[in-house]
């Protein structure tokens, strides 16, 4: 990195009053958002592509970031959708065989302000002990005062609706139709369906249940997106159009948006999980996996009890919800990642057995779970 006098000065300013100064990479200027951390020491190509990110001024809990560039491989979408970056330490040259421009130049071209040379360790503690709390990035001469006041708006809440496709696509494959919500889809997760040569229907957030039962599908996949799950009720209401008329394999949000259609509960986390090595446990085998996992919200194991909904994954870390089923219908869901990007693929098998049971009700082998067991 250059040497701190050669660069713009910028800041961080939290809502608590914290103020962390450092040097400006990326683009210049002012940007508000929601301040979180990733632990990941790969993958921050993926990270800044994730829609799931989108209204979210992201720190970057490895020291170095930027060591290998940014390709086009990498994308999980169009653009970035985070509202700034956050690192200890960013590489100007990259080195890699895929790289095709620097982290710099990506952010500059993205419109995405970032800062270096702040104390990363520090503020993830800050975070990990007041919880996530808003934050301004900026490269002005704003009094930290002007700033507060400006903090002390609330943030939009429209992220689902800024990231969600706005027309319907199809991506064809010659095995089984699915039609796929996006809620902010990282392409990793329309990648694994074709690789099982699904033919695929991408659907905006907004689409009917009638709309997408047209499409005649196999099956329906929730994808993830950003946000509290409460913000989008027509997509919860959809939801439960769907559940028991077709199969249904939710992502993330979508896993969110399924508890809260057979009326569970879901809730604000202190400071969430965004990492690639969080140990998820399948209580009906006892195996644990590594999985990658960016979210905020969780759904409340309580509320499950009195709902048809029944648990399956529990975070080995915290004990949070990560996974369930539905006992009625043929739905099940995740709260993590099973496609990656970045991350392990240890739960990859996931879409295999989405793959199992849109043909179990094709061929009339489904069976409820009370029923089975």
């Amino acid at each position: 990195m250059s040497n701190r006098s050669e660069r713009q000065t910028a800041r961080l300013v939290l809502e608590s009053g914290d103020v962390f100064t450092g040097v400006n990479f990326g683009a210049s200027g002012e940007s508000i958002g929601e301040v979180v951390f990733n632990t990941g020491m790969t993958g921050y190509q993926e990270v800044l592509t994730d829609p799931s990110y989108c209204g979210q001024i992201v720190t970057m809990t490895y020291p170095l970031i930027g060591n290998y560039g940014v390709n086009v491989d990498d994308a999980e979408s169009r653009a970035p959708s985070v509202h700034g970056f956050v690192v200890r330490e960013f590489s100007e040259l990259p080195s890699h065989y895929k790289s095709m421009e620097s982290l710099e130049s990506y952010l500059k071209k993205h419109n995405v302000i970032g800062i270096a040379g702040i104390d990363t360790r520090q503020l993830t503690k800050r975070i990990r002990r007041e919880g996530t709390m808003k934050g301004i990035l900026t490269t002005e001469d704003t009094s930290v005062e002007a700033l507060l006041a400006k903090l002390s708006a609330p943030l939009p809440r429209n992220q689902v609706e800024r990231v969600t496709t706005p027309v319907t696509y199809r991506c064809p494959g010659e095995g089984r139709r699915v039609v796929a919500m996006d809620f902010g889809m990282k392409s990793g997760v329309v990648r694994s369906l074709l690789a099982r040569q699904c033919d695929v229907i991408v659907v905006p957030a907004h689409t009917t249940a009638e709309e997408i039962l047209s499409w005649r599908p196999d099956g329906v996949m929730l994808s993830n997106g950003p946000g509290d799950p409460e913000d989008v009720p027509y997509a919860i209401e959809t939801v439960a159009q769907l559940l028991g008329k077709v199969p249904v394999f939710g992502i993330c949000l979508g896993h969110q948006l399924i508890a809260l259609a057979c009326g569970a509960q879901t809730e604000k986390m202190r400071f969430g999980h965004r990492g690639v090595n969080h140990p998820v446990k399948d209580l009906r085998t006892g195996k644990v996996a590594i999985t990658s996992q960016n979210h905020g919200y969780e759904v409340n194991a309580a509320s499950l009890l009195n709902t048809d909904l029944m648990l399956t994954h529990l975070n080995q870390n915290d004990g949070t919800v990560e996974g369930f089923m539905h006992t009625k219908a043929p739905a099940f869901c995740v709260q993590y990642h099973p496609e990656a990007r970045p991350g392990p693929d240890d739960s990859d098998g996931l879409f295999d057995a989405f793959m199992e049971m849109m043909d179990q009700v094709r061929e009339g082998r489904w069976a409820p779970y009370a029923e089975a067991h």
